[in-house]
C-alpha cells in the first residue's frame, strides 16, 4: 500500500506581501480600506486616504501594465546583470516596482500587459528553497 506524500507548499521569501499555493500560483497580497476602498501595497494597518484602520488582506490580480522601467547594468554579485526593474500598474490602482524577465532588458515597452510569473528566489539560511515573483510579458504583448 503506497501512502500519498503530502504536497509541500513553496515557500515564499516575503510571505507577507507575496503568497504561493500549494499548486504553485502566486498572488501578491495588500489591503483594502473597508471605508474608502483604497488598495495598498504591500499590507499595511491604516489607510493613508482616510485614515480607516479597518482594512482587509487581499489577494491582488495577477496581470497588470508596464509604466516604466529601467536597464539594471551594475548590481551586487548576487544578481545577474543586464536585467530590468519596472514599475507595474495593477487593475486595483496599485503600482509595484519588481523585476522583470522573458525578454532581454532593452526590449520591454512602456504600456505593455504583463503577468506575475512565480521563480526560484535563492534558498533561505536553512537550504529550503525561496519562491519570489517577477513580471513578464503576457503572450502575445508586442
Amino acid at each position: 500500500m503506497t501512502t500519498a506524500q503530502p504536497e509541500t507548499v513553496p515557500k515564499s521569501f516575503r510571505p507577507v506581501e507575496f503568497e504561493v499555493t500549494a499548486g504553485g500560483e502566486g498572488f501578491l497580497l495588500g489591503s483594502r480600506c473597508s471605508n474608502c476602498g483604497a488598495h495598498f501595497f504591500p499590507v499595511r494597518q491604516a489607510c493613508s486616504g482616510c485614515l480607516h484602520a479597518d482594512l482587509e488582506t487581499v489577494r491582488f490580480s495577477t496581470t497588470a501594465t508596464l509604466y516604466t522601467f529601467s536597464v539594471v547594468r551594475q548590481s551586487t554579485p548576487d544578481f545577474a546583470v543586464p536585467y530590468a526593474l519596472g514599475y507595474v500598474d495593477l487593475p486595483e490602482g496599485v503600482r509595484v516596482m519588481a523585476q522583470l524577465t522573458g525578454r532581454d532588458p532593452e526590449d520591454y515597452q512602456i504600456g505593455m500587459e504583463m503577468e506575475l510569473v512565480v521563480e526560484p528566489f535563492g534558498a533561505d539560511e536553512d537550504g529550503n528553497e525561496m519562491t519570489g515573483y517577477r513580471f513578464q510579458p503576457k503572450e502575445g504583448s508586442q
